[in-house]
């Protein structure tokens, strides 16, 4: 994250009125603003300046939100804020599937945007960064590099699978409710709890050698989830 005064954000869309739009109203609640016009300009000055969040469309020609998104969450963990077409569920869970942290609804409003910036700044800014290592289960996750082992042998998550197995290695034998993971690590005060059931279900798949009777991401009746070390 930046340390200068104005937090930096990126904005990454191939509608140059709306982006200037965007723009003018996040410069006047005192965002420092860059803008690209396509997704592999975006994801380069991303990666290169390292902007405080990204405000990303999802539909662009060449590179589109999704492939910015996942590259992005391979090497770094700026928050981003997609830009999704009304009724469009389907692409917001796949974008939120890959790590983005929040998104607005075409049309949307501005100032609701600004908001949403804001808040997914302040909730960035408040969480402690976890262990270098953290370790479980047979799992062992680097959170410099974002790397997951499992016995050894590299296992392939999602971003929020990461997200949410880093919950458990940092809290072991925890009991967590479905609503406040969905909080931890959705950052989701109001939202579906079976969105938390999904991803447990696809985590046992890659963790458990028995997903249907799992030792270690273990069901706590009448209460949600626990790693078991």
């Amino acid at each position: 994250m930046s340390s200068e005064a104005d937090p930096r954000v990126l904005v990454v869309d191939d509608d140059p009125a709306l982006a200037e739009v965007v723009a003018r109203y996040l410069r006047r609640d005192g965002f420092d603003v860059d803008y690209a016009a396509d997704g592999a300009t975006g994801l380069h000055k991303a990666l290169s300046t390292l902007p405080d969040l990204v405000v990303l469309d999802l539909m662009m020609p060449g590179m589109d939100g999704f492939e910015v998104c996942r590259r992005l969450r391979e090497t770094t963990a700026i928050p981003v804020v997609m830009l999704t077409a009304r009724g469009e569920e389907n692409d917001r869970i796949a974008g939120l599937d890959l790590g983005a942290d929040d998104y607005v609804t075409k049309p949307f409003s501005p100032r609701e945007l600004a908001a949403r910036v804001r808040a997914v700044l302040r909730r960035a800014s408040a969480e402690p960064a976890p262990p270098a290592v953290l370790s479980g289960g047979g799992v062992e996750i680097d959170t410099l590099a974002h790397r997951v082992r499992r016995r050894g042998e590299p296992l392939t998550l999602t971003a929020k699978e990461y997200d949410l197995l880093v919950c458990f290695l940092t809290n072991p034998g925890r009991a967590f409710r479905r609503e406040e993971l969905l909080e931890t690590v959705w950052g989701w005060s109001i939202g579906d709890a079976s969105t938390v059931t999904v991803h447990v279900r696809r985590l046992r798949e890659k963790v458990e050698d028995d997903p249907s009777a799992p030792r270690h991401l273990t069901t706590v009746r009448g209460v949600g989830y626990r790693w078991e070390p």
